[in-house]
């Protein structure tokens, strides 16, 4: 017969294998019945399995940095796009297949929000992927070099939502245009995304260089869409000010 510390390895039960023996301590001090003891350490383990999916949701989401809603800086915002950011808190924009373009100059917190509402949606149990738009068609390309462009659409249109950064960074040929669009236009309405740019419609055709497409891809990303304008002046220099600010004012003391 196995013991409880193999039988939990083997059904790979974690914590009851890690913390069997003080839930049975914990269990007579507290004079719990088998089913309250059951029930107990049982919860315990869908916790710590829970908490571990999440874990892994944001290891694979592929963040360049993990923030928070809660700490997520907007005092410079707006209260017009304060209640915008209040409304995407929801996620209901992912239920709905709903995309959500932040355009603004660098600085004013796009990337920061993208990722805080794809870590809150990890932690709803979303399959979640960030990435910036120069990497995903550096891995268009290769996957069209590998005859495998076929399946890269099938996995991007499985996850519930997808964070592209940076688009408009850099501009693209026709190819990588065209490439670019059809994966878009592909996924369009069947999952939600997050669009960050530095650029507002009006210079989208400066990424395209090409009226036609500029125009059914804008037109595919904005039906139904959020478009926040985020232009101002950039967190980081309004925080540079103010710490420049306060060691002024310990110079006068």
């Amino acid at each position: 017969m196995y013991t409880i510390k193999e039988c939990s390895s083997l059904l790979r039960l974690p914590f009851i294998k890690n913390n069997y023996e003080e839930c049975i301590r914990e269990a007579h001090v507290k004079d719990m019945t088998h089913e309250e003891f059951l029930t107990s350490i049982l919860n315990s383990e869908l916790d710590l399995r829970n908490s571990n999916g999440i874990k892994n949701k944001i290891k694979r989401a592929k963040f360049p940095n993990k923030i928070l809603l809660e700490n997520y800086e907007r005092s410079h915002l707006s209260t017009e796009i304060n209640q915008r950011i209040r409304e995407l808190e929801t996620l209901e924009f992912i239920e709905n297949n709903q995309n959500v373009i932040l355009v603004g100059n660098p600085g004013t917190g796009k990337t920061a929000l993208a990722t805080a509402l794809g870590m809150k949606a990890c932690i709803e149990g979303k399959n979640v992927l960030f990435i910036s738009v120069p990497t995903l068609l550096i891995e268009l390309k290769e996957a069209m070099n590998h005859n495998q462009i076929i399946r890269y659409k099938k996995n991007f249109e499985k996850y519930d939502l997808c964070i592209l950064d940076e688009f408009g960074y850099c501009s693209f040929d026709k190819e990588r245009g065209e490439i670019l669009f059809n994966l878009l236009s592909s996924r369009n309405e069947k999952g939600a995304m997050i669009i960050t740019s530095n650029l507002t419609f009006d210079r989208w055709n400066e990424i395209f260089n090409d009226i036609a497409l500029t125009g059914a891809i804008i037109d595919r990303l904005s039906y139904e869409s959020y478009l926040i304008d985020m232009s101002g002046e950039s967190y980081r220099t309004l925080a540079t000010k103010k710490w420049h600010e306060k060691k002024r004012g310990r110079s006068n003391d």
